[in-house]
């Protein structure tokens, strides 16, 4: 069994800067780490590892710097690292980004066998569009599981996989086909500690490095700025809310507590009262 999981090097957000003209996120400068989401994909990936025996390749697009990210992940159990980097890859949007990402899943299926499943967070810290997850999957016609808490089970020989997805209204139980992408929620695990010889392995370990042209691209009006739509007109921090938290004092049982706190709120805005009845007549009817 073949696992990919997509991760992506970003900035530390306690120390994001905005650029004051181009309203674009300052990374010059600015300590990076692997995204957080991507962490509970590629610790669900490495359990499947644990039991399945799969091979887990992790796969991430950006500058040569990145390769930093590659080797932590390689550091907590990951059998191989690729680094899809290019300068025409500056600049890239979900669409690019997802456009770029497939092509360099193709060539890995073409060198180390087609993944039975990919793995990537649900978004990330520096975008939280949570497009690109899904946009590979759309480009490359496979299966995908979004928002996904929890892995059920997964029948190799039957070729089908179980999971749980969380959603508005509950939790899902769904099942598909392999091949999969699945994007992981965030609090479904906890990230494994490496140990000291999986360290000192991946220190050494080759980072494997293509470029555009080595995973198939030939037209580069697709990659970067110019195979990016999407126009940033402002980044900006929210305004802080100048009013004082309000304390709801209720004595009496847990549910008559609770009920005093879901009464306050229904006060301050009663359409969202509206809104939770009409989504629950719905849903049952």
């Amino acid at each position: 069994m073949h696992i990919v999981v997509c991760i992506k090097q970003v900035p530390d957000s306690a120390q994001i800067r905005v650029h004051p003209v181009t309203n674009t996120i300052m990374r010059q400068g600015v300590p990076t780490i692997i995204n957080p989401y991507d962490l509970f994909a590629l610790e669900e990936a490495l359990r499947l590892k644990d039991r399945l025996g799969a091979t887990v390749t992790a796969l991430c697009m950006g500058p040569p710097t990145a390769s930093e990210s590659l080797r932590k992940a390689l550091t907590f159990g990951a059998d191989r690292a690729v680094l899809l980097t290019d300068r025409y890859f500056a600049g890239s949007d979900t669409l690019a980004t997802s456009y770029a990402l497939s092509m360099a899943l193709t060539k890995i299926g073409e060198e180390f066998g087609t993944p039975e499943i990919v793995f990537t967070g649900k978004q990330t810290i520096d975008g939280d569009t949570a497009q690109v997850g899904p946009g590979i999957a759309s480009r490359l016609k496979l299966n995908q599981l979004t928002y996904i808490s929890k892995i059920v089970a997964t029948d190799l020989e039957a070729g089908r996989i179980t999971v749980e997805r969380r959603a508005e209204t509950g939790t899902q139980v769904l099942a598909t086909r392999l091949p999969v992408l699945i994007t992981m929620l965030e609090a479904t695990n906890e990230m494994r500690r490496g140990t000291i010889a999986q360290a000192l392995e991946a220190a050494r370990a080759e980072i494997i490095t293509w470029n555009a042209s080595d995973v198939g691209i030939e037209d580069l009006t697709r990659c970067g700025l110019r195979g990016s739509p999407t126009i940033v007109k402002k980044v900006f921090a929210p305004t802080a809310r100048s009013e004082a938290a309000e304390m709801i004092a209720a004595e009496g049982t847990m549910d008559a507590k609770a009920r005093a706190v879901i009464d306050a709120i229904f006060a301050r805005a009663p359409g969202v009262e509206d809104d939770l009845t009409a989504q629950a007549l719905h849903h049952y009817v």
